[in-house]
C-alpha cells in the first residue's frame, strides 16, 4: 500500500512532462515565425531583384 502512495505522490514525471509540453509549444511557435519570416524575406528579396533590373 506504501508503494501505491508513493507512486500517486511523486512528481517527477509530471515535471518532466510539464517541460516537455513547454518545449512542444515553444518549437511550435518558432516554427510559425520562422515560416512568416521566411516568407517576407522572400518577397523582400524579389522585389529588391526586380528594382535592380
Amino acid at each position: 500500500m506504501n508503494f501505491i502512495k508513493n507512486f500517486i505522490a511523486e512528481e517527477d514525471g509530471v515535471t518532466a512532462i510539464e517541460y516537455a509540453l513547454i518545449a512542444a509549444l515553444i518549437t511550435a511557435g518558432l516554427v510559425t515565425a520562422i515560416g512568416y519570416l521566411t516568407g517576407g524575406l522572400s518577397t523582400v528579396f524579389t522585389n529588391i531583384a526586380a528594382r535592380l533590373k
